[in-house]
């Protein structure tokens, strides 16, 4: 890691974020998440069976590709309906855990609403999250080397495959959906893709230090946000304050995308969606959801 890098100064509110007040989970639930933690992460903690949503494949086309890249290939995983072609593409950007179960589960929900969804490790090449012990190390060993710049020529490389072979896309209807480091994703590729259409950010860093590897925060770029992007907040993140949000939603206004929205959600911890997390918080999860599915059907159209 460059000199000038220090964890701490870089991820602070990351980690921050994803120590949110636990439900109260009892023997029963723990052990359950514990049997079925295959295809998560160890550092996202003990899996709560007892909310995870699972989406099954019936109908859609789904699995592990390769995505090519200049400097080799990129796993991704995708999803979309099993018939048909010229889907608009959707492309999910993982949490800092990287694209286990829960971000293979967002692409088949999206694969049934009709879009074709693919999820690529932009991590592939600096480490897998899935072995890490805790969250510090996810974000000081892997995070932390992962340039912004680099995710960006990912994600451009991932577009190209939607629209080729087996992908069957239509890239001309893109949308970008992300959670925690991934909502933090989807406001850079808004500011960095000008064919971009669509997109929703849930619980995103939008302000902070920034560094060799990430020289801008998307308040810093949100004059060249033109794509209307739908930003998803809990009001009781504890890294991500709210200042910071209601700065970011004024700075849009004031560089006149008025098109774009943030919801903030009173009361709400950081990762409410995570369904398989003691910070999921169902009632925000199913309306934060519905509005990402209004979202794109009024925007990817």
């Amino acid at each position: 890691m460059p000199d000038d890098i220090r964890p701490t100064d870089l991820l602070d509110s990351q980690k921050t974020s994803l120590q949110p007040p636990a439900l109260p989970v009892g023997r029963r639930g723990f052990m359950a998440g514990a049997g079925i933690a295959t295809g998560f992460a160890i550092a996202a903690g003990p899996v709560q069976a007892q909310t995870m949503i699972t989406t099954d494949t019936a109908g859609l086309a789904a699995g592990m590709v390769t995505v090519p890249t200049a400097t080799g290939g990129m796993p991704a995983y995708y999803a979309r309906p099993a018939q048909g072609d010229h889907f608009a593409v959707v492309i999910v950007v993982q949490e800092i855990f990287g694209v286990h179960e829960h971000i293979k589960d967002v692409c088949r929900r999206l694969a049934k609403a009709g879009y074709l969804a693919v999820a690529p490790e932009l991590y592939f090449r600096h480490g897998n999250p899935a072995t890490a012990p805790d969250v510090q190390t996810v974000l000081r060993d892997i995070v932390a080397k992962v340039p912004d710049a680099e995710v960006m020529t990912d994600i451009d490389a991932t577009v190209r495959w939607a629209g080729r072979d087996v992908g069957k896309g239509d890239t001309s209807k893109l949308g970008i959906t992300g959670f925690c480091w991934g909502g933090r994703v989807v406001w850079l590729y808004a500011a960095h893709n000008p064919g971009l259409k669509s997109g929703v950010a849930w619980y995103g860093v939008v302000e902070g230090e920034t560094n060799a590897m990430r020289t801008q925060h998307p308040i810093q770029q949100v004059a060249r946000i033109k794509a209307p992007i739908l930003g998803l907040y809990g009001g009781a993140d504890a890294g991500i304050p709210n200042d910071g949000v209601d700065r970011m939603r004024a700075a849009l206004r004031a560089s006149g995308n008025t098109a774009s929205e943030i919801v903030t959600y009173p009361d709400t911890p950081h990762a409410f969606h995570a369904d398989y997390r003691p910070s999921y918080r169902p009632e925000q999860a199913r309306d934060g959801w519905r509005r990402l599915e209004a979202w794109f059907a009024r925007t990817l159209a």
